[in-house]
């Protein structure tokens, strides 16, 4: 699957960029600040109705601006295309199409065109709360399997009715705590098995694709601990009943999951340098990657945000010289700081590129 053309209107700083891209490396340049990573985010917004770096719709439109708009053209295979648009009025709603045919709902396009994005903000995976680390998992299920985005919807809600039992002053009535039980334990068996599934399937992309990276012998891990693995959910909700009462929120079930991530047998976090820490998240997004190309039967296309900052130049160029065999990955975008510097290290991939110059929101 190939980017072949993208129209960005409007978006951040862009005013507007009117770009045809090589079906291999494609690299923005340009100073921080310049607008480099808003174009791979307009690139994102394409494949999850939605910003990487936005909260709100409303803060993706370019000050001065009342909407914004984006367009990709695409080739699929079997040498199909399909034009996917993107539009946002201040004060409207946002609109997601396909070959101009609006999508009544946005997790109907969740999928078509799949992505794996890896930025600076990743890091978050490994220093921050579990809750990035569930998002991880749902994000990359959520690209291949539409019933598992309507059971993660349905388990969120009957999770929120059950907390709102268990915060009333007056004990909550057993039957309806049971109704909102049952809705958890059955969406939340589900989840939990296909997590369970992902899981098993990226451990051993991961473990053959770190340290082909790091070039040196590191002991990393990945495990994943989830309540499900303590056997029937819906029990778990009834012993814990008195417990969560007290607490005023539900202890138990698979939004406490998590994922272990170890280096030398201690958590990343505590144990990792910045560059180690970059080295697994790469590892695992290009992982991520391999597993969806399999299963989407479409190479996703690869973002890579600021490739270059805190890795020495035996990891880049080992990461490049990974991502540049076209048998295992597709397109790549990525963005740098130096155009010399990137033209360099492209040049001895001997992979097709182009580079973009990046200056002010304005892309040559």
């Amino acid at each position: 699957m190939l980017l072949e053309h993208l129209f960005v209107r409007d978006y951040r700083n862009i005013e507007q960029a009117d770009l045809d891209f090589s079906p291999g490396m494609n690299c923005f340049a340009g100073r921080n600040g310049m607008g480099k990573t808003n174009l791979l985010d307009a690139i994102y917004s394409l494949s999850f109705c939605k910003s990487s770096l936005a909260q709100s719709d409303a803060l993706t439109v370019r000050h001065g601006a009342d909407c914004f708009q984006l367009s990709g053209t695409y080739l699929l295979p079997g040498d199909n295309r399909t034009v996917i648009g993107c539009m946002y009025r201040m004060k409207g709603r946002k609109q997601i199409s396909r070959d101009r045919k609006e999508y009544q709902r946005f997790s109907d396009h969740i999928g078509y065109i799949p992505l794996v994005m890896v930025t600076p903000l990743d890091t978050e995976l490994i220093l921050g709360g579990s809750e990035g680390r569930r998002r991880f998992m749902d994000v990359v299920i959520s690209q291949y399997d539409r019933d598992y985005l309507h059971r993660l919807i349905a388990y969120g809600k009957a999770l929120q009715q059950r907390n709102a039992l268990l915060k009333m002053e007056t004990a909550p009535d057993p039957e309806m705590l049971l109704m909102w039980e049952q809705a958890m334990a059955d969406n939340g068996q589900a989840i939990y098995e296909r997590r369970q599934e992902l899981i098993g399937q990226i451990i051993p992309l991961f473990n053959e694709i770190y340290p082909s990276i790091a070039g040196r012998r590191e002991c990393v891990s990945l495990s994943y601990v989830s309540h499900g693995q303590n056997g029937n959910l819906l029990e778990q909700f009834a012993d814990s009943r008195a417990r969560d009462r007290a607490a005023g929120f539900s202890l138990c079930g698979i939004h406490k999951d998590e994922l272990e991530m170890r280096l030398d047998g201690f958590p990343v976090r505590k144990e990792g340098s910045q560059g180690q820490n970059k080295t697994y998240l790469t590892a695992l997004m290009l992982a991520q990657y391999r597993l969806l190309a399999g299963v989407c039967g479409k190479k996703p296309l690869l973002l890579l945000d600021d490739l270059f900052d805190r890795l020495d130049s035996e990891r880049v160029e080992n990461i490049l010289s990974l991502v540049s065999d076209r048998s295992l990955f597709g397109q790549v975008f990525i963005t740098d700081v130096d155009r010399n510097h990137t033209d360099a290290i492209l040049g001895t991939t001997g992979c097709e590129y182009s580079t973009f110059t990046v200056d002010s929101g304005t892309v040559k």
